[in-house]
């Protein structure tokens, strides 16, 4: 694999690792967490315990890649409307 092709999947790696998070989050809440999630939450004492509150964590933590693709996006356009 060539290193513009291994920089190219890394890039795209980074930009999937948010939604996934999310679409976890979602299908955890609409189709229950069950025996996984009373295991992960510590019985309830906390209202951050639980897999949701895990996933949504971690996606947002996985959102710089989003972040600075939406600002280089915004540079160019306002570049390109100066120069016009």
């Amino acid at each position: 694999m060539s290193k513009t092709a291994a920089i190219g999947a890394a890039n795209w790696l980074r930009l999937a690792a948010a939604p996934t998070f999310a679409i976890m989050a979602l299908l955890t809440t609409v189709l229950g967490g069950g025996s996984v999630d009373a295991l992960c939450s510590t019985a309830g004492a906390s209202p951050f315990g639980g897999m949701v509150p895990m996933y949504l964590l971690m996606s947002a933590f996985h959102l710089s890649p989003w972040l600075k693709l939406i600002g280089s996006r915004a540079r160019l356009h306002r570049v390109g409307e100066g120069t016009a």
